[in-house]
């Protein structure tokens, strides 16, 4: 009987927490903030459904309070204006007279008065105008043709040009807009064009950059720490009629430079990190999905772990085990703490790592023992139990990060970098095939990376579409 009741337990939890999610996904954000007990009251949110046990109902009494009238005080404060535009901005000037006759009157001061105007992008025509000559030898019996040579074009046979093809690219997957939309933007301008003589432009162009795309690849494995996720895509599949193919983005990030790479996949297996990841060496931190776990055995390769994920499992419980859940959370929070002290205070990497030594570890070595305590107390297939399990399972690989100052805490900063991905799956809502997804796994890693490095990845593109088919092999590097 006792088993019994155990096993109801157990299953009445797991379906509070399905309740509890699915209401979360319709109504509720998606935060994971923690706040402790002894946080300033006013920054302490109710809970968007504090009663989940259904048929029951709370009943507050009410006492009814004579209004009071508070007395307003005026005071008055200079207003400091709003913010200065951009210098770089284009002035369009417009001088504005006044109607009355002002002539013999010397202008004793100037009003300036400045609002800032849109002007919707526009479509031109680029024409190139090239004389050509006749041009005789010394004993006119020869005679050679000579005219200007045409600048170096990314399509030499195609009328899109450099900024026309960014454009289109930069639309898509930064700005995540289908093409079929931006060919209606152009249909507003007078420019009507064919959906495949577009999709034949971005094909071509992505095959213009592959060389500068597996450079980039390379400087990615060059280094000797990556962040590693994935997310899904789906794809188009000729096999698969009706339905779409459950692809997969796998993502490395190397936190040192700034640099990630987008690699695309037909599925989630082991063999697809391996095969990208053979001649790494050095850290490799994630999620602890079983297939990071074949790196274990690496001998160049030491596997860590991510703080967030196991916060994130006793995020969720906390609402089934509050004070055994708070109390962990509360521990957690003291190593992010001290992450945040190292940042605040620039830190060296081996300031870091004596800071994480001195402070992080000892938080650890006590989470640790509370961690042990809650593992013969809890059930084991309730969402406390298994919080502490997915840690334990992982613990030694969670603290490898206070070893080293170049290592992360957790593995939020490849995560950024997945959530562009997110928002163009809504739009344009799978890929034409898995050649396309992969295209796409291109342009995301050249674009993720601009945005790390506050670069415009407008300007970027255009001017490597400008540059590329003149730029020797030998300075492609140049172009990144």
């Amino acid at each position: 009987m006792q088993k019994s009741i155990e096993e109801q337990q157990i299953l009445i939890q797991s379906l509070q927490l399905q309740i509890r999610e699915l209401k979360k996904m319709l109504f509720g954000s998606k935060g994971e903030k923690f706040i402790t007990q002894g946080n300033d009251a006013n920054a302490v949110q109710a809970d968007l459904f504090p009663n989940d046990k259904l048929g029951e109902h709370s009943f507050v009494k009410t006492t009814l309070i004579k209004p009071f009238e508070k007395k307003q005080t005026k005071l008055t404060v200079k207003h400091p204006g709003r913010n200065p535009l951009p210098e770089s901005l284009r002035r369009e000037i417009i001088e504005l007279l006044p109607q009355e006759d002002v002539s013999g009157l010397k202008p004793v001061g100037k009003e300036i008065t400045e609002v800032l105007e849109y002007q919707p992008g526009e479509l031109f025509v680029k024409r190139y105008e090239r004389p050509e000559y006749i041009k005789s030898s010394g004993d006119n019996l020869q005679a050679k043709r000579v005219i200007a040579p045409l600048p170096s074009l990314p399509l030499p046979k195609s009328i899109a040009g450099p900024s026309l093809l960014t454009h289109l690219l930069v639309s898509k997957f930064v700005d995540h807009l289908p093409i079929y939309r931006q060919l209606e933007i152009f249909k507003r301008q007078q420019v009507a064009m064919h959906y495949s003589t577009v999709s034949g432009f971005i094909k071509e162009a992505m095959s213009a950059i592959v060389p500068l795309h597996n450079l980039h690849c390379r400087l990615v494995l060059q280094s000797n720490y990556l962040n590693a996720d994935e997310t899904t895509i789906k794809v188009l599949d000729k096999d698969k009629q009706g339905t779409t193919h459950q692809g997969y983005y796998w993502v490395y990030y190397d936190t040192a430079t700034k640099l990630v790479l987008f690699d695309y996949q037909p599925g989630r297996g082991a063999l697809y990190p391996q095969a990208m990841l053979h001649r790494f060496k050095g850290y490799l931190q994630s999620d602890g999905y079983d297939a990071y776990e074949t790196f274990d055995k690496a001998a160049n390769i030491t596997t860590l772990c991510c703080w967030a994920h196991a916060r994130r499992k006793f995020y969720e419980a906390k609402d089934y085990d509050h004070a055994n859940a708070e109390k962990i959370l509360t521990q957690i929070q003291q190593l992010y703490q001290i992450e945040a002290h190292c940042r605040d205070e620039s830190f060296t990497p081996e300031q870091i790592k004596q800071h994480r030594q001195q402070h992080a570890v000892p938080v650890l070595n006590a989470l640790h023992e509370t961690l042990k305590g809650l593992l013969l107390k809890s059930l084991p297939g309730s969402p406390l139990g298994k919080a502490v399990s997915y840690t334990l399972k992982r613990w030694d690989k969670l603290c490898i990060y206070t070893s080293e100052g170049i290592l992360q805490i957790d593995n939020n900063l490849v995560e950024n970098s997945i959530r562009p991905v997110a928002l163009g799956r809504k739009n344009y809502l799978f890929a034409g095939s898995h050649e396309r997804a992969q295209d796409a796994a291109m342009l995301y890693s050249l674009f993720a990376t601009c945005r790390l490095h506050n670069i415009n990845p407008e300007q970027w593109l255009t001017y490597v579409f400008e540059n590329i088919n003149s730029t020797p092999k030998e300075q492609l590097h140049l172009l990144l």
